[in-house]
């Protein structure tokens, strides 16, 4: 599984990418599950946020939705936090 996500917005305005590819991740089964409920609860065209919030586009294997502050699930939340952070 590959996940892409791109943060825009924010006080300061810098944009923001992290990717991660699950396929040789011992813990690839966690990315999935938590890729899949994040998903479930995503829009499929950017939602309005709040000045100066974040705005996410976040894509699962070739599937985009979006998210944005303060609207984020708690699974959108850690995927978001997860990706950007590198996979850690």
């Amino acid at each position: 599984m590959r996940i892409q996500v791109r943060r825009t917005g924010g006080f300061a305005g810098i944009e923001r990418h992290g990717e991660v590819d699950t396929s040789a991740r011992p813990d690839a089964s966690e990315w999935h599950t938590l890729a899949d409920q994040a998903v479930a609860s995503g829009h499929s065209e950017p939602p309005l946020g709040i000045p100066d919030g974040f705005n996410y586009e976040i894509t699962v294997d070739g599937r985009t939705f979006y998210a944005a502050d303060p609207r984020l699930t708690e699974q959108q939340r850690m995927l978001i936090s997860r990706v950007l952070k590198g996979g850690a």
